[in-house]
């Protein structure tokens, strides 16, 4: 009997990625395909919900020809479970035929600050936390709703669910609107020390409980891969489709964060600072995201910081536009060549600093209206040190997030990374700095889809949940230790008085 193989398909900010691997959690093959971000003004952050299921339908079939070309002819007949992982906090408003009705608000849209004002003098800050486990932020999903309800009140009356982005690829590809607890908890109407919806939070948000989806748990079988979807896929109809998780939850998944106090750091277009639990605990003042974990009965605190290796690409796409050329010339990466012109200027870069909030932030000092920028800037200074003065004003944004979880009494004796910005050794080094403990990255590409796929093998019954020890059989790098600590605890210092500045 062939072995059973299982997809996850993890719908992240910039790219949707497919990952084909075994119900151990060893990677078969994986691909992934992109799509464009809109701003169509100040703090807006939009995407096409429809391009996320057409990158679906073609990183599907691109991993199955990976799947082939490295062997496994069968690839498409053995998946026996897709499993879905995505950015969380979009707000995705279908009518009844299931049609987008506007682009989908996304996770680092900030538009809705003001909403949060007037939500936390109607409803109240404390309870708002005591009913969610977290405080009203920009990014959640909550004000998004509050926010057309208020501007777009044709869409609104014409709103029969509002899905998160990893829900409405599934829907796409079957017929159920469903989601999950770990996705749901970033949503601020959810009852996330329960696992079920706020009803006092639906009620006081003016949401109708049909508007949203049954919540299962992430590794549920909640529906079956269409006729139609299976022929675009290159897979046989009928695929069970988990319920899934967010993209961090799945990511922790992927990485093995399961027993209580393992920490992750993911460095993707956001920077996340990742801590499971096995119970429920909320920071009073919700300086901490309080979220279900993928699996029943655990739950998992979370530090976030809104623009990490998106301030790389930024980076990239304006200061540094000659970047690219000149890695063509020289034959390397154009992330190469930028490591090697970072590492050429010693740390602190002779006094210039990055304050990394380009798209507002939430941690370590919440505020969606906070502006990034260069400080310290002199007619000593090059491109090289402007280089290192992003990459270390992100590590050291990463390094308060890191603070707020020992604050919770969370002391982690290391950290396991992940994520496109640790394909960096120079990045990943500055970032042991700033934690001040060792660093091991996953060598496993794509772990939030690894997690999806792992969550798929469970929910079919291929395999058990993870145990307190257990990881994704993925290989786990030597550890990189801290050698600048010191020097890390003045400019982390030095960050938190910028971010104090509105700039």
């Amino acid at each position: 009997m062939p072995v059973p193989l299982f997809l996850g398909l993890d719908i992240g900010t910039s790219s949707l990625k497919a990952l084909i691997a075994t119900a151990e959690g060893t990677p078969v093959a994986h691909a992934s395909v992109e799509y464009p971000l809109s701003t169509p003004r100040p703090e807006w952050s939009e995407q096409d919900p429809d391009n996320w299921v057409r990158a679906a339908h073609v990183a599907t079939r691109a991993a199955i020809a990976a799947a082939v070309r490295l062997g496994h002819a069968d690839a498409a007949r053995r998946i026996a479970g897709i499993g879905f992982s995505g950015q969380m906090h979009g707000a995705t408003f279908v009518d009844r035929t299931n049609t987008p009705l506007r682009p989908c608000i996304l996770w680092n849209d900030a538009r809705s600050a003001d909403e949060c004002e007037r939500l936390d003098r109607d409803i109240g800050r404390e309870t708002i936390v005591a009913r969610t486990g977290n405080r009203m932020l920009a990014g959640f999903t909550a004000p998004k709703v509050r926010w057309v309800q208020r501007h777009e009140p044709a869409v609104w009356s014409a709103t029969d669910c509002i899905l998160l982005p990893k829900d409405y690829v599934r829907l796409k590809l079957g017929s159920v609107r469903a989601t999950d607890a770990a996705d749901a908890s970033g949503t601020l109407y959810f009852d996330v020390a329960r696992r079920v919806w706020s009803m006092d939070m639906l009620r006081d948000l003016e949401i109708n409980a049909s508007q949203v989806p049954a919540c299962h748990e992430s590794p549920d079988p909640v529906d079956r891969l269409s006729q139609s979807a299976a022929a675009l896929m290159g897979l046989t109809a009928g695929i069970p489709l988990m319920a899934g998780a967010g993209d961090q939850a799945a990511n922790a998944i992927g990485s093995g964060i399961i027993a209580p106090g393992a920490v992750a750091a993911s460095l993707g277009t956001s920077g996340v600072i990742f801590a499971a639990s096995d119970s429920f605990r909320a920071s009073p003042d919700g300086a901490l995201h309080a979220f279900c974990h993928a699996l029943r009965g655990r739950w998992h605190l979370m530090s976030v910081m809104l623009s990490a290796a998106g301030c790389m690409r930024w980076y990239l796409d304006t200061l540094a536009r000659d970047a690219n050329a000149r890695a063509n010339a020289e034959g390397v990466s154009v992330y190469e060549l930028l490591d090697r012109d970072a590492a050429a200027i010693e740390p602190g870069c002779e006094g210039l600093r990055f304050v990394p909030t380009l798209s507002g932030e939430r941690c370590p000092i919440p505020n969606p209206h906070a502006r990034g920028g260069f400080h310290g800037i002199s007619m000593a200074h090059t491109q090289a040190h402007f280089t290192r003065a992003v990459m270390e004003g992100v590590a050291a944004g990463m390094g308060l997030c890191m603070g707020l979880i020992r604050e919770a009494g969370i002391l982690p004796p290391e950290v396991i990374a992940s994520g496109g910005g640790f394909e960096s050794p120079l990045w990943t080094a500055m970032h042991a700095n700033a934690f001040g403990i060792p660093v091991r990255k996953a060598e496993t590409p794509d772990s939030a889809a690894l997690g999806a796929a792992i969550l798929a093998a469970i929910g079919t019954e291929h395999r058990g949940e993870f145990q307190e020890s257990s990881r994704a059989n993925t290989e786990i790098a030597p550890a990189i230790e801290p050698t600048q600590f010191h020097i890390w605890k003045d400019l982390m210092a030095e960050q938190k008085v910028l971010q104090r500045i509105a700039l």
